[in-house]
C-alpha cells in the first residue's frame, strides 16, 4: 500500500517536528514539513492525503493558501491549525472548504491524530467502494455476462449500447425468466450513473397498501406502525437508477402517483408536505403488453407514454435456439467452479435433449435444469438421463409406471384431444402425425371420445 502522505505547513520548525514525530508513530504515515505557503504550493503536485496548515504564515494568509490548494485539488482535506480562537474566522474557513479548524493547545497533537485516522478510514472506504464499482462494472459488461450469438440477442446488445449513452428511460419487455433485470443492471453499470445506486423493486412483491410507503417513504407517525422516518426506494436511487420490475401489475391509483413523481422529479413522503427533489434514471420491465393493458383500462395511457422511452424486447429462449447450448455450457462451467465439481461436459444425447425442449421458463429454467444435471451426473459427462424438465408432474413420476411407448403416446394424444376439444385434425397437425395414427392408437379403447374430424 502507498504511504499516507501528510504535509505539515508550519513556520515554527520545532512545533512542526513535534507534529511530524507524533504522526510518525504510525508506520503507514509519511510526513513532509514546509515553512511557508510558497514552498507548499511548489510541492502540491505530490497530492498529499492530508495538509495541516498553520493559519498565520509569513508569506501569505491561510485563506489564500486554502483557496490555492482547493483550486489544485478540492478533494485534499485541509486542517487549519491556529493559535487564535476566532469563531467567525473558523466558520469562514470551513465554508471555504477547510476540513477542520484546530486550536493550538496541549491537546492539538491528539486531535490531529484522531482527525487523520478518521480521514484515512474514510479514504480507505472510498477506495474500496471505487474498486467494487469497477469490479461491478466489469461483471456487468453486457456482451460477456449476457451470453448469446443469435440475431435476436445481438439486437438486444445494439439497443443496450444506445441506452448507456444517455439517461433515457428504458422499458424492457419479455417473458418471465428472459433476463430483464440483468439487462437493467448491465445498462446501469455501464452508464454514467454507474457510481450511483441501483435500486430494484418488484412491484408484484409488495402489497398494494404498502407500495406507496415503500416507493416514496414516510415520516414518523404517518400511519400505525410508522415508528420513525423511512426514505423510499426513489430517494435511495437518487443520483443512480431505479428499476421497477413488473410495472404492468401496478394498480391504477398508484400509477397516478407514480406519474406525478416522474413528471415533477420529486417525492413527498407520506405524512409530509415537503417535496424532495431527486435525480434518478428510470428503467422498467414487464411481461405484459402494456398497450393492450391501456386498451383494457388497466394501465394509464399517459403513464404508458411517459415510461415508453427506449424499448428493448427480450427474446424468449425458444426464439434463440442456437443459444441454448452456449448458455448451458456457460451455466455448467460457472456452477462447477463454484461447487468444485470438476469440469463437466455434455454428451451428444444430452445436447439433443436440451435443444428439443421449449423452455416455458426461458433462461431461468435452463439454468436450473443444467445445474441439477451437474449434481445428478455421476462422472464428468452429463448424459441425457441426468436432465429432467419440470412439467407440473415431474418426468420422473411420469416414467415411473414403465408403460409401453404406445401407452405413453395414448396419454399424449388424450392430453391434446382434451386441449383442442377432440378436434383430431388439429391434434394431428400439432403432433406432426397422421389422423390414422390417432385412430389406430385409440381403436381398442372401450370409452373412445367423440372425435370431431
Amino acid at each position: 500500500m502507498d504511504p499516507f502522505k501528510i504535509f505539515i505547513v508550519e513556520d515554527d520548525l520545532i512545533y512542526a517536528k513535534i507534529l511530524a514525530y507524533h504522526f510518525s508513530l504510525n508506520p503507514d504515515y509519511e510526513t513532509e514539513i514546509f515553512r511557508d505557503g510558497n514552498s507548499l504550493l511548489k510541492n502540491i503536485y505530490k497530492n498529499p492525503a492530508i495538509i495541516t496548515l498553520d493559519y498565520n504564515l509569513p508569506d501569505m494568509s491561510g485563506l489564500e493558501i486554502l483557496k490555492r490548494i482547493k483550486e489544485f485539488n478540492k478533494e485534499i482535506p485541509v486542517i487549519i491549525v491556529s493559535g487564535q480562537q476566532d469563531v467567525s474566522t473558523a466558520v469562514n474557513l470551513l465554508k471555504k472548504g477547510a476540513y477542520d479548524y484546530v486550536i493550538k493547545d496541549q491537546d492539538t497533537k491528539d486531535r490531529l491524530w484522531n482527525i487523520a485516522r478518521n480521514i484515512r478510514e474514510h479514504f480507505s472506504l472510498k477506495q474500496q467502494i471505487s474498486f467494487l464499482q469497477e469490479e461491478i462494472g466489469k461483471k456487468y459488461e453486457f456482451n460477456k455476462i449476457i451470453k448469446g450469438e443469435s440475431p435476436a440477442i445481438h439486437q438486444v446488445f445494439k439497443l443496450m449500447e444506445k441506452a448507456i449513452m444517455s439517461d433515457i428511460t428504458v422499458s424492457i419487455k419479455g417473458d418471465t425468466g428472459t433476463g430483464k433485470e440483468l439487462v437493467a443492471k448491465s445498462i446501469h453499470f455501464n452508464s454514467s450513473r454507474k457510481k450511483g445506486p441501483f435500486i430494484a423493486v418488484n412491484v408484484t412483491a409488495i402489497p398494494n397498501d404498502l407500495i406507496e410507503a415503500e416507493l416514496f417513504g414516510h415520516e414518523k407517525g404517518a400511519f400505525t406502525g410508522a415508528n420513525g422516518r423511512r426514505i423510499g426506494k426513489f430517494e435511495e436511487a437518487n443520483n443512480g437508477t431505479i428499476f421497477l420490475d413488473e410495472i404492468g401489475d401496478m394498480d391504477l391509483n398508484m400509477q397516478s402517483k407514480l406519474l406525478r413523481v416522474l413528471q415533477e422529479e420529486e417525492v413527498t413522503r407520506i405524512g409530509s408536505n415537503q417535496p424532495v427533489k431527486l435525480n434518478f434514471r428510470l428503467i422498467v420491465a414487464t411481461h405484459r403488453n402494456l398497450m393492450e393493458e391501456v386498451k383494457k383500462g388497466n394501465f394509464r395511457e399517459d403513464l404508458y407514454y411517459r415510461i415508453l422511452g427506449l424499448s428493448i424486447e427480450m427474446p424468449a429462449l425458444r426464439d434463440r435456439a442456437n443459444d441454448v447450448i452456449l448458455l448451458s455450457l456457460s451455466f455448467i462451467e460457472d456452477f462447477c467452479k463454484k461447487n468444485r465439481l470438476g469440469k463437466k461436459t455434455l454428451s451428444a444425447q444430452a445436447i439433443e435433449k436440451l435443444r428439443s425442449h421449449s423452455y416455458p421458463g426461458n433462461v431461468r429454467e435452463l439454468k436450473a435444469v443444467v445445474e441439477l444435471a451437474c449434481v445428478m451426473s455421476e462422472g464428468l459427462t452429463i448424459e441425457a438421463h441426468d436432465i429432467s424438465f419440470a412439467t407440473g408432474n415431474s418426468i420422473d413420476e411420469l416414467l415411473a409406471d414403465e408403460m409401453t411407448l404406445d401407452d405413453y403416446n395414448r396419454i399424449i394424444i388424450h392430453h391434446f384431444l382434451n386441449k383442442y376439444d377432440n378436434k383430431v385434425r388439429k391434434v394431428a397437425s400439432k403432433l406432426g402425425i397422421g389422423k390414422t395414427t390417432i385412430y389406430r392408437l385409440l381403436k381398442d379403447e372401450t370409452s373412445m371420445p367423440e372425435i370431431d374430424k
